[in-house]
């Protein structure tokens, strides 16, 4: 169903990002993509157990049908729906996010930790957390942008100079938008020649 891209500039944007819109499909089919999604999101630091199940992707598409609907009223300059707002905050607040913590590495360095496995409440909790941060700040919340790419519906934030960025990643989409302009404008003169 594809690879898991985190292009965003938040967890939960990168959540959002986790449905296929065209074709549309499912990229937390299995554990082992939600596990993919936990560790590239950078939730859980690499090389922690993570005790993963079933329940944790319905968890986590939930929440990401929450987050669409806030997403989707706030492109649309509409009010959100006050339902997703309230189910929002039932997760932020259903679980302490899993504590992170610094451990001194035997070269001398700091790398993150968690002080606890973590479990899918907790997941869920720091996801919501940083949709409430992501969507009650209006500087951040102005930044959001749908991907202008032909067959994307990435959503990000916009923290370039000018706000003027297009897409999700100027090396997939905004690459495949330039190719696909380079093929219209040479095509024609290819075949006449």
């Amino acid at each position: 169903m594809g690879e898991l891209r985190f292009d965003g500039g938040r967890v939960c944007l990168d959540l959002v990002a986790t449905r296929v819109a065209r074709p549309v499909g499912e990229r937390l089919d299995r554990v082992e993509r939600v596990v993919e999604w936990v560790y590239g999101t950078g939730l859980v630091p690499p090389g922690t157990p993570v005790e993963a199940d079933q329940g944790w992707a319905r968890g986590l598409t939930d929440l990401r049908a929450l987050l669409e609907d806030l997403v989707g009223a706030q492109l649309a300059g509409t009010a959100p729906p006050p339902e997703a707002v309230a189910r929002l905050n039932e997760v932020a607040r259903a679980a302490a996010p899993p504590a992170p913590r610094a451990v001194l590495g035997a070269d001398g360095a700091l790398t993150r930790s968690l002080a606890a496995p973590p479990d899918a409440a907790g997941l869920l909790a720091a996801v919501a957390r940083d949709a409430v941060d992501l969507f009650t700040d209006p500087v951040t919340r102005s930044q959001l942008r749908r991907c202008e790419g032909e067959n994307c519906a990435l959503v990000y934030l916009d923290t370039s100079r000018g706000r003027r960025r297009r897409w999700c990643s100027s090396e997939v989409c905004g690459n495949r938008e330039r190719v696909a302009r380079h093929r219209r404008r040479t095509g024609p003169a290819l075949r006449n020649a």
